[in-house]
């Protein structure tokens, strides 16, 4: 189940499943950055989910992969 940080992921959804079953959804990434969502809203992103405060879209980042924002992908709105 657990790959490390060899996963790949086809789609936002994937991701996002994959940090809520290890817990790490609501944790803290390392290094808090600035992400523009699909719908022109800026905000910042702190966790490892994060929803867009103007459309509700939800996004999801590894652990492994979130030293880079390109890395972030969306699941859909309200996921």
């Amino acid at each position: 189940m657990h790959e490390g940080c060899s996963g790949s992921f086809e789609n936002g959804k994937e991701v996002v499943n994959k940090i809520r079953m290890m817990g790490f959804n609501i944790q803290y990434v390392p290094m808090p950055f600035e992400y523009k969502c699909d719908c022109g809203e800026a905000f910042m992103y702190e966790t490892f989910e994060m929803n867009c405060p103007a459309c509700g879209m939800t996004y999801g980042v590894t652990p492994c992969h979130s030293f880079d924002p390109a890395n972030v992908m969306a699941a859909g709105e309200g996921y």
